[in-house]
């Protein structure tokens, strides 16, 4: 009696497999074992003949409900790798696309989506802070207008004597006959005797095109916009691809980003810390008031709300935060230095003398 076979153990997959995890281990299993990955190795032929039987099996919808109940008799088709059902042709397109370029010559001239491009873009704070419309060029590909595209001079390529205009040379490859891209004409089917003198047979050039571009208020060094359909051209009728633009963001000279916050440090004098001041302070829309009162400290913070970056797809803003220090003089008048001292000799309790006084009791209880 013949030996039943386990085609689910064949394949590496449970008997409640998906048809796509079948395949999947179809496809991995094909591609280690097959012959001309192992020529002369008899076991892997073998292998390679037992996993081609199981998935011929399990693939098929009827003959794995089949298998299922009765088991392999039922429908075994003796030694080789039976008819090929629509399923079973497409995955060995595939897998002998990984061999050899190319199958029965039906993905040569599919549609390709163009590549896509990066373009690096450097804005100012104020352009990120409220968004800006900035023109950039790039190098883009196109069709020779001299030749329509064609290369030719004389826009009638001729055809390839090679492949006889299929663009694919057919030869007997083990069990199946394989089609390889033309090495004369690569695949396109024609050959240029007249090159055009313009894009020099290739049937593109490239030119600078100027793209304007919208940036969003809220962007930061990092951002990425992307331009659909402004990338490379498409083979073969296929989509172009798109532009993908990265923001970089240029550091300001007097104000430091915190998320949608931005922070700047201003310089006040002695006595405006001491007796306040109505000062002015930079921001990103121009100059503004701001009251410092009377004792402020070195390094206090005030809050304008609402000055700060507009939040990305809002219309909301972050705050600025002004931070004041003390200046201090590196050089005083002999009337600054008389009016010093002086105030020196009217604050009754010197502060180095008021700390040190503080840590003398600290250590003394």
């Amino acid at each position: 009696m013949k030996e039943m076979k386990d085609y689910y153990e064949i394949l590496g997959v449970s008997r409640d497999a998906s048809p796509e995890e079948i395949k999947k281990a179809f496809r991995r299993l094909a591609l280690k074992y097959h012959p001309d990955r192992n020529p002369g190795n008899k076991e892997a032929e073998e292998r390679f003949k037992e996993i081609n039987e199981a998935y011929a099996c399990l693939s098929d919808p009827v003959k794995r409900q089949q298998y299922d109940q009765f088991g392999t008799s039922t429908f075994a088709e003796g030694p080789g790798f039976g008819p090929f059902s629509s399923t079973f042709g497409d995955i060995f397109e595939d897998i002998f696309e990984d061999f050899f370029g190319v199958f029965g010559g039906r993905r040569a001239h599919r549609p390709q989506r163009g590549e896509d491009l990066r373009y690096n873009l450097t804005i100012n704070l104020h352009e990120a802070a409220f968004g800006a419309e900035k023109i950039i060029e790039i190098p883009k590909t196109e069709p020779c207008a001299d030749c329509a595209g064609t290369g030719s001079a004389s826009r009638r390529p001729a055809s390839c004597s090679n492949c006889r205009g299929t663009g694919q040379i057919r030869y007997q490859q083990g069990f199946f006959t394989i089609s390889k891209t033309c090495p004369k004409c690569h695949g396109k089917g024609y050959v240029i005797g007249d090159p055009c003198k313009r894009c020099k047979g290739s049937g593109l050039i490239t030119r600078r095109k100027a793209i304007s571009i919208k940036i969003p208020a809220g962007v930061e060094t990092g951002s990425k916009l992307r331009l659909r359909g402004e990338g490379e051209l498409g083979q073969n009728g296929g989509p172009p691809g798109d532009l993908y633009v990265y923001i970089t963001v240029e550091e300001h000279p007097l104000f430091k980003r915190d998320g949608n916050n931005i922070i700047c440090e201003i310089p006040i004098t002695f006595p405006q810390a001491v007796l306040g001041a109505e000062i002015e302070v930079p921001t990103l829309e121009g100059p503004a008031k701001l009251r410092i009162p009377p004792g402020t400290s070195s390094g206090t913070e005030f809050i304008l709300k609402g000055k700060g970056i507009q939040r990305l797809h809002s219309h909301s803003r972050g705050n600025q935060i002004v931070r004041v220090y003390i200046e201090v003089p590196k050089k005083v008048t002999p009337r600054q230095r008389e009016l010093i001292e002086e105030l020196a000799r009217l604050n009754n309790e010197e502060p180095q003398k008021t700390f040190m006084d503080k840590i003398k009791n600290l250590f003394s209880d």
